[in-house]
């Protein structure tokens, strides 16, 4: 008769728990052998529960309560850390799944945001280990996954940006291993593009170190892909609103368009198109410099003539009057005490 019975379902709560109690075990674990992996095994079905509870299933639709009650046993006593230093022991399966569930936790309802925000600004080791995450080809996307996530929050964003973490994006970005580098742009654009007004402030504070690196080591970069989707997340910066006194600072600057000119000579179309997209900003800027004036005039035949040749695949009626627009405005400079 005792099969016949159904024990009790496992509250959210609960699963969560055993969760925190399996990885424990498993960190604090000095033998091997079948007693492990019998535990490995029981805590990737607990992580694969919680993910079913987050996400749904073929089944059933995620439920909000039981969604409210995970996040709030999941951010107490530090298993979001325990998971985090825990990924390397598990499985690639296990990984993913554990992923998916710090992924889904960043993005619930406005109440569990904000219980997750408050854990990572109590516990922001745990966004130090998976910043460090793109140094480790096993975890690099895993870890990747989780940071983007993470700063979502405002408040995780800028302590990404005002750490001394952000230098190392140059060099991850350009890792040899194409989905690690790839992995770590998208990180890199969402921290410089998410936040306006955290982004805005980062940029106006370290103006000068930030934009050295990222000409010299991305804009003037001998790979194809890091130097088109530098110039590409340049224009955005730039063209964002939010970031006008950095725009106005950069296009004053001699070094920035004799970059943005030879950008413009590139064989790649795409980066050209890119490049367009930065330089018209120098040309229409209404108080340039006396030595921006004298270089767009040096070069002024050259330019007028790359411009004239340059056409699209396809029609784009605002690329054609910005060209226009840049054309006319380099024609009529008059040389600087003429």
């Amino acid at each position: 008769m005792k099969g016949f019975f159904k024990s009790k379902p496992k509250s959210p709560a609960e699963i969560v728990r055993q969760t925190r109690t399996l990885l424990l075990s498993l960190n604090s674990s000095a033998t091997g052998g079948s007693k492990v992996e019998d535990k490995m095994e029981e805590l990737h079905k607990h992580i694969r529960e919680l993910k079913v509870i987050l996400y749904g299933s073929s089944d059933h639709e995620p439920v909000p309560e039981a969604c409210s009650q995970l996040t709030q046993e999941f951010f107490k006593d530090n298993t979001m850390n325990l998971l985090v230093v825990s990924l390397p022991k598990l499985n690639l399966e296990a990984r993913r799944d554990a992923t998916q569930v710090v992924a889904n936790l960043q993005r619930q309802q406005v109440q569990s945001r904000m219980i997750a925000s408050t854990y990572l600004e109590a516990n922001l080791d745990v966004i130090d280990i998976l910043l460090t995450g793109y140094e480790h080809v096993d975890l690099a996307l895993h870890y990747g996954t989780m940071l983007r996530e993470c700063i979502r929050h405002q408040s995780i964003a800028r302590y990404v940006l005002d750490s001394e973490h952000i230098k190392k994006f140059f060099t991850y970005i350009q890792l040899p291993n194409f989905d690690i580098a790839a992995d770590a742009t998208a990180t890199f654009k969402e921290l410089l593009t998410r936040h306006k007004s955290t982004v805005a402030a980062f940029l106006s504070k370290n103006y000068d170190w930030f934009f050295q690196d990222f000409n010299s080591k991305l804009l003037e970069s001998e790979n194809y892909i890091t130097k088109r989707q530098a110039i590409k997340l340049l224009g955005e910066i730039l063209l964002d609103r939010s970031n006008t006194s950095v725009m106005v600072r950069y296009v004053s600057s001699k070094d920035n368009l004799r970059i943005l000119m030879n950008l413009l000579r590139e064989s790649s179309k795409n980066i050209k198109i890119d490049a367009f997209h930065v330089f018209k900003l120098f040309a229409a800027n209404q108080n340039k410099p006396p030595e921006i004036v004298s270089i767009l005039v040096a070069n002024r035949s050259k330019l007028l003539r790359l411009l004239a040749e340059f056409k699209l695949d396809k029609e784009d009626e605002q690329f054609e009057e910005d060209k226009t627009q840049v054309i006319k405005e380099i024609a009529e400079l008059k040389q600087v005490g003429s």
